[in-house]
């Protein structure tokens, strides 16, 4: 069975707005929930240099076929410069979720073809 879904991690600053970017997902359908986790450490290599950020993580369920203008939606917003986006096919679910999450996200109008996307 191949659902389409996907669940979508992006980390963000403890400090930043993610509940309005969140929100904004959800209402331009480009999810169909996002779960916004508490803050944690996150320690990276950035510009040569061993960093740690304090940072939210997001757990945004969405399909394969909007991916490309949810990915546009986020960097819109973003205040990092290389943001983490990373989408993970879901090729199956309880069909129900599956299809509460495709209407969900049915009145979003992709810029890009599914096979143009990087989760299939």
């Amino acid at each position: 069975m191949t659902s389409g879904a996907i669940v979508v991690l992006c980390t963000v600053p403890g400090d930043f707005d993610s509940e309005r970017m969140a929100r904004d997902l959800v209402e331009r359908s480009l999810a169909a929930c996002v779960q916004i986790g508490p803050g944690g450490t996150s320690v990276y290599r950035w510009q040569d240099a061993v960093e740690k950020s304090d940072e939210k993580l997001l757990v945004i369920k969405s399909r394969s076929e909007v991916f490309r203008d949810l990915e546009a939606a986020i960097m819109a917003v973003h205040p990092y410069d290389v943001p983490e986006i990373i989408a993970l096919p879901a090729p199956a679910g309880h069909e129900p979720y599956l299809a509460w999450l495709t209407a969900s996200t049915a009145a979003s109008i992709p810029t890009s073809r599914k096979r143009d996307s990087p989760v299939e």
